[in-house]
Formats: structure tokens, sequence, C-alpha cells
């Protein structure tokens, strides 16, 4: 792809006509999640599972997972933490997994799916309370990854992220 040619990718929710057999990201346990397990966790409700295609191909180009999730109060930083409610848990979406095949690495794909990821979760939130992103960074490149769009360390775990949902707010 030329650095001119526009991208035209899409993103909708994981269909069984998708074709998720080529997918290499480069990581296995990504890999044979889009594989095997993405579809099932559709199907039972446990993950919202969204991908990138460039139409009319239905190859998947990358992929994010989204659900429901809290974390406990005392694990955000305390300037935070003293301007919410004092309820133990609180309500936040989960961004579980993000991944690019390789070959569409460094087009600007997994800005695209991320910024569609907190778009959405944003969305939801209006309708089903979270007060923020969390992901779970595979590892310290990744939580680099994240943190230069403002993400923080949640806590003790190093690759444990939020984003609060206001900041989401203002992305948009």
């Amino acid at each position: 792809m030329s650095a001119l040619e526009p991208v035209n990718w899409l993103i909708e929710p994981l269909q069984k006509s998708h074709d998720r057999e080529a997918f290499s990201c480069g990581h296995i346990a990504l890999d044979r999640y889009i594989k095997q397990q993405a579809r099932q966790d559709v199907q039972s409700q446990v993950a919202a599972v969204f991908v990138a295609v460039r139409p009319p191909n239905a190859k998947v180009l990358g992929f994010y997972s989204l659900s429901a999730s809290s974390i406990h109060l005392g694990d955000l930083p305390p300037e935070l933490a003293r301007k919410l409610p004092r309820y133990p848990h609180l309500p936040v979406t989960l961004l579980r997994r993000l991944a690019v095949d390789q070959a569409c690495k460094g087009q600007g794909l997994g800005q695209f799916l991320l910024l569609d990821a907190l778009y959405r979760s944003l969305q939801a939130a209006s309708s089903i309370a979270a007060m923020a992103v969390v992901v779970d960074a595979k590892d310290a490149a990744a939580a680099a990854s994240y943190q230069r769009y403002g993400f923080m360390q949640l806590s003790e775990s190093e690759g444990r992220l939020f984003l609060p949902m206001k900041t989401v707010a203002a992305l948009f």
C-alpha cells in the first residue's frame, strides 16, 4: 500500500463469514484466540469481538474484544479515587485483546482499532455505566503504546492500565 492510497478498513462484529485462518500477528496466544476461541466467546456473550476487514474481502486484518468488568476502588490512584463514590468495585470496560496482522503493521491499523474500541466503550458507557477503559498489556512494548494514548498504570500491576471515561470522551 502506498502512502497516498486511501485506507478503507471497516470494523464490524465478528461473524462466521469472516476469514480468520490466515491471521498472524506474531503472538501465538492472540492468533489462537481469533482462530479458535473468539466466536465461542461471542456466542457465550463473554466478549464482544470486532474485526477489521478491507471490503469486499472478509479476511481479518485486526481485531479487538471488549467485556464488562470491574476494578477495586483501592486500585485507582488516590487522587482519582477521592473523587469517586466509595463503592468497593467500580464498573469499567475491559479491552481484553487487540491485535493487527503482521501484513498490516505500520499502516495505522492498531491506532484505528484502539480508537474504535474507545469510541464503542464511550457509547456503551452512556447506557451502561463504565468509569474507565482497562487494558491488560501483553508486554512492556504494548504498555508503552497504550501509555502514549494517556493510559495510566492501575495499582501494583505493571501491565494493567486504565483510561478514565472522561478522558475518552475528550478524545471525541
